[in-house]
């Protein structure tokens, strides 16, 4: 014979230990709210992480394109060339922090590294470039 009183006891047992859809959906939003919350402090750290790191890198390649003039009469190097002289390390990356090879401007004396920036086209108000030619208008006080 079936105890039905059992039964009922079980079935009772396992209907308490299940995890209902609005409880999952809950713990969801949730989730969803914590991570919106870090990316909004995290992705602007990443971006001024990754114009840090471009700024570095043109520094670096700034200082190997100014020895490469001193030494070939000024002719203006590219980055590519810079890496097969070796130049640079084989391992150098020669595109910037978004993927864009950076690019080398020569005039008489001087040498500017180029970067296009975040939106990827050269000639907008987000070029990075080095030397930066507003930090010496401004570096004065």
């Amino acid at each position: 014979m079936i105890d039905w009183k059992k039964v009922l006891v079980r079935a009772r047992r396992a209907r308490s230990r299940g995890v209902t859809l609005v409880e999952i959906l809950i713990v969801l939003a949730i989730i969803g709210l914590i991570a919106g919350g870090i990316a909004v402090y995290a992705v602007p750290k990443f971006q001024q992480a990754q114009k840090e790191n471009t700024r570095n890198s043109e520094k670096a390649l700034h200082a190997v394109a100014e020895a490469w003039r001193a030494n070939h009469g000024n002719d203006c190097p590219t980055p590519q060339r810079l890496k097969d002289e070796k130049e640079l390390a084989a391992s150098s990356d020669i595109n910037d922090a978004w993927g864009v090879p950076y690019k080398i401007q020569c005039e008489d004396e001087s040498t500017t590294i180029v970067s296009a920036g975040p939106d990827k086209k050269e000639g907008s108000q987000d070029d990075i470039r080095f030397p930066d030619p507003t930090a010496a208008v401004g570096g004065g006080k």
